[in-house]
Protein backbone atom coordinates (compact mmCIF):
# COMPACT_ATOMS: atom_id res chain seq x y z
CA UNK A 1 0.00 0.00 0.00
CA UNK A 2 1.51 3.38 -0.98
CA UNK A 3 2.75 5.41 1.95
CA UNK A 4 2.37 2.60 4.49
CA UNK A 5 6.05 2.27 5.39
CA UNK A 6 7.42 4.68 7.97
CA UNK A 7 11.01 5.73 7.27
CA UNK A 8 13.62 4.51 9.73
CA UNK A 9 14.22 6.92 12.56
CA UNK A 10 10.95 8.83 12.15
CA UNK A 11 9.27 9.44 15.51
CA UNK A 12 5.48 9.47 15.45
CA UNK A 13 3.34 11.80 17.58
CA UNK A 14 2.20 8.92 19.80
CA UNK A 15 5.48 7.00 20.19
CA UNK A 16 5.28 4.83 23.30
CA UNK A 17 1.60 5.66 23.84
CA UNK A 18 -1.72 3.88 23.37
CA UNK A 19 -5.39 4.17 24.35
CA UNK A 20 -4.93 2.80 27.91
CA UNK A 21 -2.29 5.49 28.46
CA UNK A 22 -4.80 8.24 27.62
CA UNK A 23 -7.51 6.87 29.90
CA UNK A 24 -5.00 6.34 32.72
CA UNK A 25 -3.68 9.89 32.31
CA UNK A 26 -7.17 11.39 32.56
CA UNK A 27 -7.93 9.22 35.61
CA UNK A 28 -4.83 10.62 37.28
CA UNK A 29 -5.30 14.31 36.53
CA UNK A 30 -9.14 14.51 36.39
CA UNK A 31 -10.04 11.64 38.69
CA UNK A 32 -13.20 13.16 40.19
CA UNK A 33 -14.41 14.98 37.07
CA UNK A 34 -17.40 13.43 35.25
CA UNK A 35 -16.34 11.64 32.09
CA UNK A 36 -19.44 9.73 30.97
CA UNK A 37 -23.01 10.57 31.94
CA UNK A 38 -25.52 7.90 30.98
CA UNK A 39 -28.89 9.53 30.32
CA UNK A 40 -31.51 6.83 29.65
CA UNK A 41 -34.97 7.95 28.63
CA UNK A 42 -37.03 6.73 31.58
CA UNK A 43 -34.61 6.64 34.49
CA UNK A 44 -32.36 9.13 36.33
CA UNK A 45 -28.98 9.88 34.74
CA UNK A 46 -25.89 8.22 36.19
CA UNK A 47 -22.38 9.65 36.07
CA UNK A 48 -18.98 7.94 35.88
CA UNK A 49 -15.97 10.01 36.88
CA UNK A 50 -12.69 9.48 35.06
CA UNK A 51 -11.33 7.61 38.05
CA UNK A 52 -14.35 5.36 38.49
CA UNK A 53 -14.54 4.55 34.78
CA UNK A 54 -10.82 3.73 34.64
CA UNK A 55 -11.18 1.35 37.59
CA UNK A 56 -14.19 -0.34 36.04
CA UNK A 57 -12.39 -0.78 32.70
CA UNK A 58 -9.50 -2.44 34.53
CA UNK A 59 -11.85 -4.83 36.27
CA UNK A 60 -13.52 -5.78 32.98
CA UNK A 61 -10.18 -6.25 31.23
CA UNK A 62 -9.15 -8.59 34.06
CA UNK A 63 -12.40 -10.48 33.56
CA UNK A 64 -11.80 -10.79 29.83
CA UNK A 65 -8.32 -12.17 30.48
CA UNK A 66 -9.68 -14.64 33.03
CA UNK A 67 -12.07 -15.95 30.36
CA UNK A 68 -9.21 -16.58 27.98
CA UNK A 69 -9.30 -13.55 25.70
CA UNK A 70 -5.75 -12.90 24.52
CA UNK A 71 -4.03 -9.90 22.91
CA UNK A 72 -4.71 -9.85 19.19
CA UNK A 73 -8.07 -11.64 19.45
CA UNK A 74 -11.34 -10.07 18.33
CA UNK A 75 -14.37 -9.34 20.55
CA UNK A 76 -17.72 -8.53 18.93
CA UNK A 77 -19.60 -5.63 20.57
CA UNK A 78 -23.18 -5.63 19.28
CA UNK A 79 -24.81 -2.99 21.46
CA UNK A 80 -26.96 0.09 21.16
CA UNK A 81 -25.65 3.16 22.99
CA UNK A 82 -24.94 2.34 26.63
CA UNK A 83 -22.07 2.55 29.10
CA UNK A 84 -21.40 -1.17 28.68
CA UNK A 85 -20.40 -0.63 25.05
CA UNK A 86 -17.67 1.81 26.08
CA UNK A 87 -16.53 -0.33 29.01
CA UNK A 88 -16.11 -3.25 26.61
CA UNK A 89 -14.33 -1.12 23.98
CA UNK A 90 -11.78 0.23 26.47
CA UNK A 91 -11.36 -3.16 28.18
CA UNK A 92 -10.36 -4.66 24.83
CA UNK A 93 -7.85 -1.84 24.33
CA UNK A 94 -6.45 -2.43 27.83
CA UNK A 95 -5.98 -6.13 27.20
CA UNK A 96 -4.66 -5.75 23.67
CA UNK A 97 -7.70 -7.40 22.13
CA UNK A 98 -9.51 -5.76 19.21
CA UNK A 99 -13.03 -4.38 19.70
CA UNK A 100 -15.33 -5.03 16.74
CA UNK A 101 -18.28 -2.64 16.96
CA UNK A 102 -21.20 -3.63 14.72
CA UNK A 103 -24.37 -1.91 13.56
CA UNK A 104 -27.29 -3.20 15.62
CA UNK A 105 -29.64 -2.81 12.64
CA UNK A 106 -27.73 -5.55 10.84
CA UNK A 107 -29.54 -8.60 9.52
CA UNK A 108 -28.76 -12.13 10.70
CA UNK A 109 -26.57 -12.92 7.69
CA UNK A 110 -24.57 -9.73 8.24
CA UNK A 111 -23.98 -10.52 11.93
CA UNK A 112 -22.82 -14.01 10.96
CA UNK A 113 -20.46 -12.51 8.38
CA UNK A 114 -18.98 -10.03 10.88
CA UNK A 115 -18.24 -12.71 13.46
CA UNK A 116 -16.85 -15.22 10.98
CA UNK A 117 -14.81 -12.70 9.00
CA UNK A 118 -12.92 -11.25 11.96
CA UNK A 119 -12.82 -14.55 13.86
CA UNK A 120 -14.49 -13.17 16.98
CA UNK A 121 -13.82 -15.30 20.07
CA UNK A 122 -16.45 -13.62 22.27
CA UNK A 123 -19.41 -11.28 21.97
CA UNK A 124 -21.07 -8.65 24.15
CA UNK A 125 -24.70 -7.87 23.35
CA UNK A 126 -28.05 -6.97 24.92
CA UNK A 127 -31.30 -8.87 25.46
CA UNK A 128 -32.96 -7.66 22.24
CA UNK A 129 -30.14 -9.09 20.12
CA UNK A 130 -29.02 -12.02 22.25
CA UNK A 131 -30.85 -14.72 20.30
CA UNK A 132 -29.69 -13.23 16.99
CA UNK A 133 -26.05 -13.25 18.08
CA UNK A 134 -26.25 -16.71 19.64
CA UNK A 135 -27.82 -18.22 16.54
CA UNK A 136 -25.49 -16.64 14.00
CA UNK A 137 -22.11 -16.35 15.73
CA UNK A 138 -21.42 -20.04 16.04
CA UNK A 139 -17.68 -20.01 16.73
CA UNK A 140 -17.67 -17.88 19.88
CA UNK A 141 -16.05 -19.26 22.98
CA UNK A 142 -18.52 -17.28 25.10
CA UNK A 143 -20.99 -14.40 24.96
CA UNK A 144 -22.35 -12.03 27.57
CA UNK A 145 -25.62 -10.11 27.70
CA UNK A 146 -26.38 -6.84 29.49
CA UNK A 147 -29.42 -6.59 31.73
CA UNK A 148 -31.14 -3.83 29.73
CA UNK A 149 -31.89 -2.56 26.23
CA UNK A 150 -30.68 1.02 26.06
CA UNK A 151 -31.79 1.65 29.63
CA UNK A 152 -35.10 -0.23 29.29
CA UNK A 153 -35.79 -3.48 31.12
CA UNK A 154 -36.17 -6.28 28.55
CA UNK A 155 -39.36 -8.27 28.05
CA UNK A 156 -39.39 -11.91 29.02
CA UNK A 157 -38.24 -14.56 26.60
CA UNK A 158 -34.75 -13.38 25.72
CA UNK A 159 -32.83 -15.89 27.79
CA UNK A 160 -29.91 -17.49 25.96
CA UNK A 161 -28.78 -20.64 27.81
CA UNK A 162 -25.07 -20.32 27.08
CA UNK A 163 -24.80 -16.58 27.72
CA UNK A 164 -23.29 -14.96 30.79
CA UNK A 165 -24.55 -11.82 32.47
CA UNK A 166 -22.38 -8.86 31.53
CA UNK A 167 -22.06 -7.88 35.19
CA UNK A 168 -20.54 -11.31 35.95
CA UNK A 169 -17.56 -10.62 33.68
CA UNK A 170 -15.79 -8.19 36.00
CA UNK A 171 -12.73 -9.23 37.92
CA UNK A 172 -10.52 -7.21 40.27
CA UNK A 173 -9.17 -3.93 38.93
CA UNK A 174 -5.89 -4.72 40.69
CA UNK A 175 -5.50 -7.63 38.25
CA UNK A 176 -5.85 -5.48 35.15
CA UNK A 177 -3.52 -6.76 32.44
CA UNK A 178 -0.32 -4.86 31.66
CA UNK A 179 1.51 -4.85 28.35
CA UNK A 180 4.02 -2.67 26.56
CA UNK A 181 2.38 0.23 24.73
CA UNK A 182 2.51 -0.14 20.95
CA UNK A 183 0.80 2.66 19.00
CA UNK A 184 0.76 0.50 15.84
CA UNK A 185 -1.00 -2.40 17.54
CA UNK A 186 -4.55 -3.10 16.27
CA UNK A 187 -7.20 -1.36 18.38
CA UNK A 188 -10.65 -1.63 16.83
CA UNK A 189 -12.67 -2.58 13.75
CA UNK A 190 -15.75 -1.02 12.19
CA UNK A 191 -17.53 -2.55 9.22
CA UNK A 192 -18.41 -0.10 6.47
CA UNK A 193 -21.82 -0.23 4.84
CA UNK A 194 -21.86 -2.56 1.87
CA UNK A 195 -23.71 -1.67 -1.35
CA UNK A 196 -22.84 -4.13 -4.08
CA UNK A 197 -20.26 -6.10 -2.09
CA UNK A 198 -19.63 -7.35 1.43
CA UNK A 199 -18.90 -4.66 4.05
CA UNK A 200 -15.19 -4.02 4.52
CA UNK A 201 -13.62 -4.19 7.98
CA UNK A 202 -11.81 -0.90 8.69
CA UNK A 203 -8.92 -1.58 11.08
CA UNK A 204 -7.71 1.20 13.40
CA UNK A 205 -4.47 1.12 15.35
CA UNK A 206 -4.06 2.65 18.80
CA UNK A 207 -2.31 5.55 17.06
CA UNK A 208 -5.42 5.98 14.87
CA UNK A 209 -7.63 6.23 17.95
CA UNK A 210 -5.29 8.74 19.62
CA UNK A 211 -5.12 10.73 16.39
CA UNK A 212 -8.91 10.83 16.30
CA UNK A 213 -9.04 11.99 19.92
CA UNK A 214 -6.47 14.75 19.55
CA UNK A 215 -7.33 16.10 16.10
CA UNK A 216 -11.10 15.95 16.59
CA UNK A 217 -10.74 17.92 19.82
CA UNK A 218 -8.65 20.54 18.04
CA UNK A 219 -10.98 20.81 15.04
CA UNK A 220 -13.99 21.19 17.33
CA UNK A 221 -12.34 23.62 19.78
CA UNK A 222 -13.16 21.29 22.68
CA UNK A 223 -11.94 22.14 26.18
CA UNK A 224 -12.00 20.55 29.63
CA UNK A 225 -15.14 22.45 30.62
CA UNK A 226 -17.21 21.28 27.66
CA UNK A 227 -20.12 18.85 27.88
CA UNK A 228 -20.69 16.91 24.67
CA UNK A 229 -24.23 15.60 24.10
CA UNK A 230 -23.99 12.29 22.23
CA UNK A 231 -26.90 10.35 20.76
CA UNK A 232 -25.56 9.15 17.40
CA UNK A 233 -24.55 5.45 17.52
CA UNK A 234 -21.30 4.62 19.30
CA UNK A 235 -20.56 1.83 16.81
CA UNK A 236 -19.85 4.58 14.28
CA UNK A 237 -16.83 6.89 13.95
CA UNK A 238 -18.86 10.05 14.53
CA UNK A 239 -19.96 9.33 18.09
CA UNK A 240 -16.96 7.17 18.96
CA UNK A 241 -14.21 9.54 17.79
CA UNK A 242 -15.74 12.97 17.13
CA UNK A 243 -17.63 12.93 20.44
CA UNK A 244 -16.32 10.44 23.00
CA UNK A 245 -12.60 10.17 22.21
CA UNK A 246 -12.32 13.92 21.60
CA UNK A 247 -13.91 14.57 24.99
CA UNK A 248 -11.49 12.13 26.61
CA UNK A 249 -8.49 13.87 25.04
CA UNK A 250 -9.27 17.21 26.73
CA UNK A 251 -10.80 15.82 29.93
CA UNK A 252 -14.33 17.00 29.12
CA UNK A 253 -17.66 15.30 29.87
CA UNK A 254 -19.75 13.26 27.44
CA UNK A 255 -23.50 12.73 27.90
CA UNK A 256 -24.56 9.43 26.32
CA UNK A 257 -28.19 8.95 25.27
CA UNK A 258 -29.63 5.66 23.97
CA UNK A 259 -30.45 7.31 20.61
CA UNK A 260 -31.73 10.57 19.23
CA UNK A 261 -35.03 11.78 20.66
CA UNK A 262 -36.42 15.16 19.57
CA UNK A 263 -38.81 15.22 22.53
CA UNK A 264 -36.00 14.68 25.07
CA UNK A 265 -33.14 16.57 23.43
CA UNK A 266 -33.55 19.98 25.04
CA UNK A 267 -34.42 18.58 28.48
CA UNK A 268 -31.19 16.55 28.57
CA UNK A 269 -29.21 19.50 27.19
CA UNK A 270 -30.54 21.77 29.94
CA UNK A 271 -30.10 19.22 32.74
CA UNK A 272 -26.42 18.67 31.97
CA UNK A 273 -25.62 22.15 30.58
CA UNK A 274 -24.41 20.74 27.28
CA UNK A 275 -22.14 22.96 25.20
CA UNK A 276 -21.45 20.81 22.12
CA UNK A 277 -23.20 18.25 19.98
CA UNK A 278 -22.42 16.39 16.79
CA UNK A 279 -25.62 16.15 14.78
CA UNK A 280 -27.04 15.39 11.35
CA UNK A 281 -29.68 17.17 9.22
CA UNK A 282 -32.25 14.45 10.01
CA UNK A 283 -32.04 15.34 13.71
CA UNK A 284 -31.96 19.11 13.17
CA UNK A 285 -35.09 19.05 11.07
CA UNK A 286 -36.90 17.06 13.77
CA UNK A 287 -35.81 19.65 16.36
CA UNK A 288 -37.18 22.50 14.22
CA UNK A 289 -40.63 21.03 14.72
CA UNK A 290 -40.35 21.58 18.49
CA UNK A 291 -40.05 24.69 20.59
CA UNK A 292 -36.48 25.98 20.74
CA UNK A 293 -35.50 27.27 24.20
CA UNK A 294 -34.62 30.95 24.37
CA UNK A 295 -31.80 30.12 26.78
CA UNK A 296 -29.40 27.22 26.43
CA UNK A 297 -25.67 26.57 26.92
CA UNK A 298 -24.67 25.30 23.48
CA UNK A 299 -21.81 27.20 21.83
CA UNK A 300 -21.15 24.98 18.79
CA UNK A 301 -22.72 22.20 16.78
CA UNK A 302 -20.96 20.08 14.18
CA UNK A 303 -22.79 18.69 11.18
CA UNK A 304 -22.40 17.90 7.50
CA UNK A 305 -22.83 21.53 6.37
CA UNK A 306 -21.54 24.92 7.54
CA UNK A 307 -24.20 27.39 8.67
CA UNK A 308 -27.15 25.87 6.79
CA UNK A 309 -29.69 28.72 6.43
CA UNK A 310 -32.62 26.40 7.09
CA UNK A 311 -31.36 25.84 10.64
CA UNK A 312 -30.50 29.42 11.60
CA UNK A 313 -33.45 29.32 14.03
CA UNK A 314 -31.28 27.53 16.59
CA UNK A 315 -29.02 30.57 16.94
CA UNK A 316 -25.97 28.29 17.24
CA UNK A 317 -22.84 28.35 15.11
CA UNK A 318 -22.82 25.15 13.06
CA UNK A 319 -19.53 24.04 11.55
CA UNK A 320 -19.51 21.61 8.65
CA UNK A 321 -17.18 18.69 8.20
CA UNK A 322 -16.40 15.72 6.03
CA UNK A 323 -14.80 12.47 7.11
CA UNK A 324 -15.04 8.71 6.80
CA UNK A 325 -14.36 5.69 8.97
CA UNK A 326 -11.12 5.38 7.01
CA UNK A 327 -10.00 8.96 7.87
CA UNK A 328 -10.76 8.73 11.62
CA UNK A 329 -11.30 12.49 11.79
CA UNK A 330 -12.31 15.29 9.42
CA UNK A 331 -10.37 15.69 6.21
CA UNK A 332 -12.41 18.83 5.53
CA UNK A 333 -13.53 21.05 8.41
CA UNK A 334 -15.43 24.29 8.96
CA UNK A 335 -13.92 27.27 10.77
CA UNK A 336 -14.74 27.74 14.45
CA UNK A 337 -13.34 31.29 14.76
CA UNK A 338 -14.00 32.68 11.27
CA UNK A 339 -17.04 33.01 9.00
CA UNK A 340 -17.88 29.99 6.88
CA UNK A 341 -19.47 29.83 3.46
CA UNK A 342 -23.04 28.65 4.10
CA UNK A 343 -23.76 25.15 2.74
CA UNK A 344 -20.04 24.37 2.35
CA UNK A 345 -18.49 21.52 4.33
CA UNK A 346 -15.40 23.57 5.18
CA UNK A 347 -11.81 23.88 4.02
CA UNK A 348 -9.13 21.23 3.64
CA UNK A 349 -7.88 20.22 7.09
CA UNK A 350 -4.25 21.13 7.79
CA UNK A 351 -3.39 17.57 8.78
CA UNK A 352 -4.13 16.06 5.35
CA UNK A 353 -3.58 16.65 1.65
CA UNK A 354 -6.87 16.99 -0.23
CA UNK A 355 -7.04 16.50 -4.00
CA UNK A 356 -10.00 17.13 -6.35
CA UNK A 357 -9.72 15.95 -9.97
CA UNK A 358 -11.89 15.08 -12.93
CA UNK A 359 -12.29 11.53 -14.22
CA UNK A 360 -9.09 11.89 -16.26
CA UNK A 361 -7.03 13.01 -13.26
CA UNK A 362 -6.82 16.69 -14.24
CA UNK A 363 -7.28 19.31 -11.47
CA UNK A 364 -10.86 20.48 -11.07
CA UNK A 365 -11.52 24.16 -11.81
CA UNK A 366 -13.18 26.57 -9.39
CA UNK A 367 -16.92 26.02 -9.44
CA UNK A 368 -16.60 22.55 -10.93
CA UNK A 369 -17.27 19.19 -9.29
CA UNK A 370 -14.64 16.49 -9.13
CA UNK A 371 -13.52 13.33 -7.38
CA UNK A 372 -12.25 13.70 -3.82
CA UNK A 373 -9.06 11.95 -2.70
CA UNK A 374 -7.12 12.37 0.54
CA UNK A 375 -3.55 11.58 1.56
CA UNK A 376 -2.35 10.86 5.07
CA UNK A 377 -0.33 8.24 6.91
CA UNK A 378 -1.88 4.74 7.14
CA UNK A 379 -2.01 3.60 10.73
CA UNK A 380 -1.93 7.18 11.99
CA UNK A 381 -4.10 9.69 10.10
CA UNK A 382 -5.65 7.06 7.83
CA UNK A 383 -6.90 3.58 8.71
CA UNK A 384 -4.32 0.79 8.85
CA UNK A 385 -5.99 -1.55 6.34
CA UNK A 386 -9.13 -3.42 5.41
CA UNK A 387 -8.87 -6.49 7.60
CA UNK A 388 -8.07 -9.69 5.68
CA UNK A 389 -8.59 -7.91 2.36
CA UNK A 390 -5.27 -6.89 0.83
CA UNK A 391 -6.78 -6.36 -2.60
CA UNK A 392 -9.40 -3.90 -1.34
CA UNK A 393 -6.77 -2.04 0.67
CA UNK A 394 -4.45 -1.80 -2.30
CA UNK A 395 -7.18 -0.78 -4.73
CA UNK A 396 -8.44 2.01 -2.47
CA UNK A 397 -5.16 3.95 -2.93
CA UNK A 398 -3.72 5.36 -6.14
CA UNK A 399 -0.07 5.32 -7.20
CA UNK A 400 0.60 8.59 -5.34
CA UNK A 401 -0.73 7.27 -2.04
CA UNK A 402 -4.07 9.09 -2.15
CA UNK A 403 -7.07 7.30 -0.67
CA UNK A 404 -9.90 7.27 -3.20
CA UNK A 405 -12.99 8.27 -1.23
CA UNK A 406 -15.71 7.73 -3.83
CA UNK A 407 -17.11 11.17 -2.94
CA UNK A 408 -17.48 14.11 -5.31
CA UNK A 409 -17.10 17.73 -4.18
CA UNK A 410 -17.30 21.21 -5.69
CA UNK A 411 -14.56 23.82 -5.27
CA UNK A 412 -15.81 27.23 -4.04
CA UNK A 413 -14.11 30.60 -3.47
CA UNK A 414 -11.55 31.07 -0.68
CA UNK A 415 -10.73 27.38 -0.38
CA UNK A 416 -14.18 26.29 0.70
CA UNK A 417 -15.52 22.98 -0.54
CA UNK A 418 -19.12 21.88 -1.04
CA UNK A 419 -20.20 18.26 -0.96
CA UNK A 420 -21.47 16.96 -4.28
CA UNK A 421 -22.46 13.33 -3.93
CA UNK A 422 -21.20 9.83 -3.63
CA UNK A 423 -19.99 8.72 -7.05
CA UNK A 424 -22.57 5.94 -6.93
CA UNK A 425 -25.29 8.55 -6.26
CA UNK A 426 -24.65 10.32 -9.54
CA UNK A 427 -27.37 9.72 -12.12
CA UNK A 428 -26.77 9.69 -15.87
CA UNK A 429 -29.95 11.13 -17.44
CA UNK A 430 -29.79 11.19 -21.23
CA UNK A 431 -26.03 11.79 -21.11
CA UNK A 432 -26.33 14.51 -18.42
CA UNK A 433 -24.73 14.06 -14.98
CA UNK A 434 -27.25 14.68 -12.19
CA UNK A 435 -26.42 14.71 -8.47
CA UNK A 436 -29.10 13.14 -6.32
CA UNK A 437 -28.28 15.61 -3.55
CA UNK A 438 -29.09 18.59 -5.77
CA UNK A 439 -32.66 17.34 -6.22
CA UNK A 440 -32.97 16.37 -2.56
CA UNK A 441 -32.00 19.88 -1.43
CA UNK A 442 -34.95 21.28 -3.41
CA UNK A 443 -37.46 18.68 -2.26
CA UNK A 444 -36.58 18.91 1.43
CA UNK A 445 -37.55 22.59 1.53
CA UNK A 446 -41.11 21.92 0.29
CA UNK A 447 -43.59 22.42 3.17
CA UNK A 448 -44.85 19.08 4.43
CA UNK A 449 -41.66 17.14 3.60
CA UNK A 450 -39.70 15.60 6.44
CA UNK A 451 -37.07 13.70 4.43
CA UNK A 452 -36.28 12.96 0.80
CA UNK A 453 -34.04 10.49 -1.02
CA UNK A 454 -33.43 10.38 -4.77
CA UNK A 455 -32.38 7.25 -6.63
CA UNK A 456 -32.13 6.29 -10.29
CA UNK A 457 -34.65 4.18 -12.16
CA UNK A 458 -33.55 2.51 -15.36
CA UNK A 459 -35.03 4.02 -18.54
CA UNK A 460 -34.97 2.43 -22.00
CA UNK A 461 -33.96 5.64 -23.80
CA UNK A 462 -32.45 7.99 -21.22
CA UNK A 463 -30.44 5.30 -19.34
CA UNK A 464 -31.63 6.60 -15.94
CA UNK A 465 -34.28 8.96 -14.57
CA UNK A 466 -34.65 10.32 -11.00
CA UNK A 467 -37.29 9.05 -8.59
CA UNK A 468 -37.72 10.67 -5.18
CA UNK A 469 -38.91 8.87 -2.06
CA UNK A 470 -40.46 11.27 0.46
CA UNK A 471 -41.43 10.91 4.11
CA UNK A 472 -44.19 13.46 4.81
CA UNK A 473 -44.00 15.36 8.10
CA UNK A 474 -47.35 13.97 9.22
CA UNK A 475 -46.92 10.56 7.58
CA UNK A 476 -48.72 9.38 4.49
CA UNK A 477 -52.10 9.51 6.19
CA UNK A 478 -51.66 13.16 7.17
CA UNK A 479 -49.91 14.38 4.02
CA UNK A 480 -51.56 17.22 2.07
CA UNK A 481 -53.38 15.92 -0.99
CA UNK A 482 -51.26 18.23 -3.15
CA UNK A 483 -47.87 17.26 -1.70
CA UNK A 484 -46.65 15.29 -4.72
CA UNK A 485 -47.74 18.06 -7.11
CA UNK A 486 -46.10 20.67 -4.85
CA UNK A 487 -42.82 18.76 -4.94
CA UNK A 488 -42.83 18.49 -8.71
CA UNK A 489 -43.72 22.17 -9.06
CA UNK A 490 -40.79 23.17 -6.81
CA UNK A 491 -38.42 20.99 -8.83
CA UNK A 492 -39.60 22.41 -12.15
CA UNK A 493 -39.00 25.90 -10.80
CA UNK A 494 -35.53 25.25 -9.40
CA UNK A 495 -34.04 22.56 -11.63
CA UNK A 496 -33.34 21.85 -15.28
CA UNK A 497 -36.05 19.72 -16.86
CA UNK A 498 -33.91 16.56 -17.02
CA UNK A 499 -33.34 16.80 -13.25
CA UNK A 500 -37.05 16.85 -12.36
CA UNK A 501 -38.14 13.55 -10.74
CA UNK A 502 -40.26 11.31 -12.92
CA UNK A 503 -42.07 10.01 -9.86
CA UNK A 504 -42.70 11.02 -6.24
CA UNK A 505 -43.28 8.11 -3.88
CA UNK A 506 -44.64 8.86 -0.41
CA UNK A 507 -43.47 6.47 2.32
CA UNK A 508 -43.76 6.37 6.09
CA UNK A 509 -40.13 5.28 6.53
CA UNK A 510 -37.06 4.30 4.53
CA UNK A 511 -34.47 1.54 4.95
CA UNK A 512 -31.55 2.79 7.02
CA UNK A 513 -27.86 2.14 7.41
CA UNK A 514 -25.44 3.69 9.90
CA UNK A 515 -26.13 7.19 11.25
CA UNK A 516 -29.73 7.07 10.04
CA UNK A 517 -28.48 7.39 6.47
CA UNK A 518 -30.95 6.12 3.91
CA UNK A 519 -29.91 2.76 2.45
CA UNK A 520 -30.31 3.76 -1.18
CA UNK A 521 -29.37 0.32 -2.45
CA UNK A 522 -32.57 -0.94 -0.82
CA UNK A 523 -34.62 1.87 -2.37
CA UNK A 524 -33.26 0.98 -5.80
CA UNK A 525 -34.49 -2.57 -5.30
CA UNK A 526 -38.01 -1.21 -4.81
CA UNK A 527 -37.83 0.29 -8.31
CA UNK A 528 -36.91 -3.01 -9.96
Amino acid sequence: MPGSDVAAGVVGPFAGLDVPWLLRLRAEVRRDHPFLIWAPFDAPARSWTYGAFHDRVGALAAGFAARGVKPGEYVLIHLDNCIESLLAWFACAELGAIAVTTNTRSAATEVAYFADHCGAVAAITQPAYAELVAANCRNLRWMAVTDHDGGVAPPQGHAVPRAERFEALFGDSADRPHRAADPQAPCSVQYTSGTTSRPKAVLWTHANALWGAKVNAAHQDLHAGDVHQTYLPLFHTNALAYSMLASLWVGASCVIQPRFSASRFWRVAAEHRCTWTSTIPFCMKALLEREIPKQHTFRLWGSAICEPPAFAAFGIKIIGWWGMTETITHGIIGEVDQPNTPMAIGRAAAEYVIRVTDDDGAPTALGETGNLAIRGIPGLSLFKEYLYNEAATRDSFDADGFFLTGDRVTLLDNGFIKFGDRAKDMLKVGGENVAASEIEQVVIMVPGVREAAVVARKHPMLDEVPVVFVIPEAGIAGAPATLQDDILAACRKALADFKVPREVRLVDDMPRSTLEKVAKAELRKLLT
